[in-house]
């Protein structure tokens, strides 16, 4: 590698993990971050986002791959064709291209494959040299920037890792860029992590069966934070029973959200879950994009699945699931931080919120397949 090796570390600082993993929850810092592992890159840079804006935050990071691009880099980008529509223009791509750097866009508009528009590339995923992987649920665009958006930016987490586990996510990425995106690596766990797609081969809901199986053995905490939270029946049943048997359950959600028929659908199944016991919270200061799961002290993951039907049976998503101590012990930090700033949801209060509410979460609960 070119330059100083440690230069595209995930180097421990400020509020990272310590060892293998660094967390991100300030946009800007990560920005920074992977724009410094973007210079230090020698061989190879991939790159796929859902949202890949050519705004403040995206316009950065595109400059800086072109440069690398026209050194001789393989500088690959993996768009969703609707996530990035109208955020990256035609003059946009072709300047990319101009520059040498390869780019896809998923599942463009077809007439005569309509149905396939509705399967979207939902990862956020950068890998530099397969040494160096950054993960989670930030988007590339101004509204995770402090910087650019202000005070009520997105809130979301990111993870940064090295290793092998980086060497996987570099194999799961071109594997998915090749036209096989049901590929999986034949060792699921490295070290005490994995990376595991929502969908493979052999199991085409491979994440809600991971998800599934690990709230059925819970003994002691399920928390979750999601923006989008429309779990299918056997999935709310799993976290209803868990609640039932003492298990601490807590959802926290957004108050603010950038799609109103999925808040309807969330909300339409609130009364079912408090009746059984578990705790809601929506976050409220701006809204909240994170995706994190943690069960019990040993078992935790980050990425870029919501707990929803289009996450966990339709889109393609990647999350990191680990029982590193550093790691879901930080997590749960910024889990207990978020609750600070949230409200709780009551069963009293949710009885009573009113008729035509009723109304639009009934409607919301039977579009959740395709919100």
């Amino acid at each position: 590698m070119d330059g100083n090796p440690g230069d595209a570390a995930c180097e421990p600082e400020g509020g990272a993990v310590k060892g293998v993993f660094r967390l991100f929850g300030e946009g800007d810092e990560l920005y920074a971050e992977m724009i410094r592992s973007v210079r230090t890159a020698s061989q190879r840079i991939f790159l796929a986002s859902y949202i890949l804006a050519a705004d403040e935050v995206g316009t950065e990071l595109l400059d800086e791959l072109m440069k690398q691009s026209r050194q001789g880099l393989d500088v690959r980008i993996h768009v969703d064709a609707l996530g990035s529509s109208g955020v990256l223009t035609r003059l946009h791509r072709r300047q990319l291209r101009a520059a040498g750097v390869r780019l896809q866009r998923f599942h463009r508009w077809s007439w005569r494959q309509p149905m396939r528009y509705n399967r979207r590339d939902h990862r956020k995923l950068l890998v530099i040299d397969g040494k160096t992987a950054y993960l989670g649920g930030f988007n590339i665009h101004r509204e995770g920037s402090r910087r650019y958006y202000g005070p009520k930016r997105w809130r979301d987490v990111h993870v940064c890792f090295e290793g092998p586990l980086a060497a996987e996510a570099d194999a799961l990425f071109d594997a998915f860029w090749c036209g096989h995106p049901d590929w999986s690596p034949q060792s699921h766990t490295i070290g005490d992590s994995r990376i595991t797609p929502n969908t493979t081969r052999a199991c085409r809901i491979q994440l809600r069966c991971s998800i599934k199986d690990q709230l059925a053995g819970a003994s002691d905490k399920i928390w979750l934070a999601t923006p989008y939270f429309v779990p299918d029946r056997g999935l709310r049943k799993q976290l209803a029973l868990a609640a039932r048997r003492g298990v601490d359950v807590r959802i926290l959600t957004t108050e603010k959200t950038d799609s109103t028929p999925a808040q309807w659908a969330a909300r339409a199944i609130y009364g079912e879950l408090l009746e059984h016991g578990v705790r809601i919270f929506e976050y409220t200061p701006r809204l909240l994009h994170s995706k994190v799961l943690l069960v019990d002290d040993a078992w935790g993951s980050i990425g870029t699945a919501n707990f929803d039907y289009r996450s966990l049976f339709i889109n393609y998503e990647l999350t990191l699931i680990s029982t590193n101590e550093a790691l879901n012990g930080q997590l749960r930090n910024e889990f207990v931080t978020d609750l600070q700033d949230a409200s709780e949801i009551t069963g009293i209060a949710w009885k009573h919120r009113g008729f035509i509410k009723a109304v639009y979460d009934t409607l919301g609960l039977l579009l959740r397949k395709w919100l």
